[in-house]
């Protein structure tokens, strides 16, 4: 078991929206991610903990996204993003949930995502959501560099194969921070 204190950890979950849970994902189906984001979600809120729902999302033309020379561009498809591409998932978001929209695969560069977590006396967040080895891990890295306490919540991720699954929870996230499941976190007052 990991007890947290619910003053001083935020739940943050990453891409859980609509262009992207319904992709095909390993080890866990996309809505499997989702029903236990929403259920460890519930348990925050419950415990009067913060909520923040991370989404990627672009300018139609995608000006507003990366734009470096790499081997293997991501380019928005013909056409461009479905129109609720990201939008977070149906019943995901409360009222109370901070939202925080990104242009990139981390959460903290370019955001205000530091600015409100250090506001409110954040110093923990438990991590979850779509990509692991992309969205989630690259905000786990920025975290642990900006002095948080890394927790994620491997039950809450997936990705594109077993194998980047295996390797992100096996072998990177240790070195960030402490890696369990959603079951075992408690939040104390």
């Amino acid at each position: 078991m990991i007890s947290l204190p619910v003053s001083r950890t935020a739940l943050v979950l990453i891409d859980l929206q609509k262009g992207i849970a319904g992709r095909p994902l390993a080890p866990f189906a996309g809505g499997t991610v989702v029903e236990r984001s929403k259920n460890l979600a519930s348990r925050f809120r419950a415990a009067g903990g913060l909520v923040i729902l991370v989404n990627v999302a672009f300018a139609p033309d995608f000006a507003d996204a990366v734009q470096t020379e790499v081997d293997r561009p991501i380019a928005p498809p013909s056409g461009g993003f479905p129109q609720d591409w990201a939008e977070l998932v149906d019943g995901l978001a409360e009222p109370t949930d901070l939202l925080i929209t990104k242009r990139q695969w981390g959460a903290f560069y370019g955001t205000d995502l530091d600015l409100q977590l250090r506001r409110r006396g954040i110093d923990t967040i438990v991590m979850g959501g779509i990509a692991t080895n992309i969205g989630v891990e690259s905000t786990a890295r920025a975290a642990y560099e900006h002095g948080y306490g890394v927790v994620i919540a491997e039950d809450l991720t997936s990705t594109f194969s077993e194998d980047m699954q295996r390797f992100a929870c096996d072998h990177i996230f240790p070195m960030l921070g402490r890696v369990t499941t959603s079951d075992l976190i408690t939040l104390e007052a």
